[in-house]
């Protein structure tokens, strides 16, 4: 005898528990429990106020949008006005300047040494075919070795915390910048910046509450007794389709959707099997330092969003100035403002947590982001022990093992770690993730998202199911 049970229970209130529980409300399918080992929703999403008021995301996130659904579910959230709309100005900080995104195409700001190195890396390939053989060989037969060089090699490394030798580069459509040579010596020549590529060229923000605010909303639309909140799996039982909570309670389903990162679902069922293939997967550890400044930002940051540092004065391989965003991510908005960095760990890349956070503020001293004597009224820090699903060689191979085999035990791994797909890990990806996972298991039908990932980041999507109620 279990103590609770669903039809369709969600593991995780985070983007994809969301929606897919929103969904189900939709539907008006009721026979339905989300847990959350959390205390509130938001998961890899949710933000957090530090104890001098500053307000801290869990990651530099922004919202944009592929899909109808999911800006539908955003006025839902916050409504028409509970943004801020911005466009987007992203920079590149090396050699003692910063260089506007996408790099590739704003050479005319670096050295002339560096223009040279870029530009014969480029005519060396020209008419060469692209190397797939990973993600090293695809970004030097389709940049050139002078800008890998330069800027990719080492920056692609600071993100991701693994050398891309052990990567992929299927999951590159939309997430780097193409080039073209013409265009990089028209730049160089008319010394002209290129600055709108990109999916997140415009952007917007929570007025209040950082992007936790979006998902917080979002959970309090979803019936309270359908939420089960600060309980942890302990176990699955997939042969008897129960769930054993930390606390001793059992949970009986039908079919679950869970959005747990998949190597945890591997240990949590028990499955060696599962547990040998989701060892493959290469993912890294995400550090956020936020640091909460008296006074207002310097004039070269008053408009930037964030930046990228691939070299080695700073540990941090982006800095966001999170005041930009909204100024009420701070406690005295005009009084004072504040910059988020991002730090990433592996067995690849290891840390000295020791020294991490005097490495993080020396490092904004050597990039110009903050002076001697700048007034800092907060230091946060957040470790997250996975931030990355990192798209290595084995992993579409794993997924295809994976995937069908816990679908035998109606058990659906979705989101951002749950299906282990960085091409489609945004919050509106992953809440399409939940979305798609119920209309698959009310109707049978397929779930875009998930195996179409070229396809959804091409355009903006229309919602492709009807609104249909019971």
């Amino acid at each position: 005898m279990t103590d609770l049970g669903a039809s369709i229970v969600i593991i995780g209130l985070g983007p994809t528990g969301i929606g897919a529980a929103l969904r189900l409300q939709e539907l008006g399918h009721k026979d339905f429990l989300v847990i959350d080992r959390a205390p509130q929703a938001g998961g890899l999403a949710g933000s957090v106020v530090d104890p001098q008021g500053f307000t801290w995301d869990y990651g530099g996130h922004v919202q944009f949008s592929h899909y109808e659904k999911f800006d539908q579910a955003m006025e839902l959230a916050l409504g028409t006005d509970g943004f801020f709309q911005h466009q987007r100005e992203s920079w590149v900080y090396m050699k003692d300047r910063f260089v506007p995104y996408p790099f590739q195409y704003n050479l005319h700001r670096l050295p002339k040494s560096d223009q040279q190195m870029a530009l014969a890396g480029l005519q060396a390939i020209q008419g060469q075919p692209q190397n797939k053989t990973n993600f090293d060989t695809f970004l030097r037969s389709s940049f050139g070795d002078g800008l890998c060089d330069i800027f990719l090699t080492p920056y692609n490394f600071k993100v991701w915390a693994h050398p891309a030798e052990l990567m992929s580069c299927q999951w590159t459509a939309e997430r780097v910048a193409p080039v073209s040579l013409e265009k990089v010596q028209t730049n160089i020549e008319e010394q002209k910046d290129q600055v709108s590529w990109g999916p997140n060229n415009t952007f917007q923000f929570p007025k209040f509450g950082g992007t936790g605010a979006i998902w917080r909303s979002l959970a309090d639309k979803i019936s309270t007794n359908k939420m089960l909140l600060g309980s942890s799996v302990q176990s699955i039982c997939a042969e008897e389709k129960i769930i054993t909570l930390s606390d001793g309670r059992t949970v009986a389903y039908d079919q679950l959707v869970s959005s747990m990162p998949l190597n945890q679902l591997a240990a949590v069922l028990g499955d060696k099997e599962l547990m040998e293939q989701t060892s493959q997967l290469l993912f890294s550890a995400t550090h956020i330092f936020g640091v909460g400044l008296q006074g207002q930002p310097p004039e070269h940051l008053k408009t930037k969003c964030w930046m990228y540092f691939p070299e080695s004065d700073c540990p941090f391989y982006r800095v966001t100035v999170f005041s930009n965003y909204s100024p009420n991510n701070t406690p005295r908005p005009g009084e004072t403002w504040s910059l988020m960095a991002e730090v990433s760990e592996s067995v690849h890349k290891t840390i000295n947590p020791d020294t991490l956070f005097q490495e993080v503020i020396q490092g904004m001293k050597n990039t110009k982001l903050i002076q001697e004597g700048d007034g800092i009224l907060s230091e946060f820090h957040l470790r997250l022990p996975q931030g990355y699903p990192v798209p290595g060689l084995q992993r579409d191979a794993v997924l295809g093992q994976v995937l069908p085999t816990l679908k035998d035990m109606d058990i659906y791994s979705r989101g951002r770690f749950g299906a282990w797909k960085y091409e489609v890990s945004n919050q509106d990806h992953s809440f399409m993730q939940g979305v798609e996972v119920v209309e698959h298991l009310l109707h049978g039908r397929e779930e875009i998202t998930l195996h179409r990932p070229d396809d959804v980041n091409k355009q903006h999507n229309p919602f492709p199911y009807p609104d249909w109620k019971a």
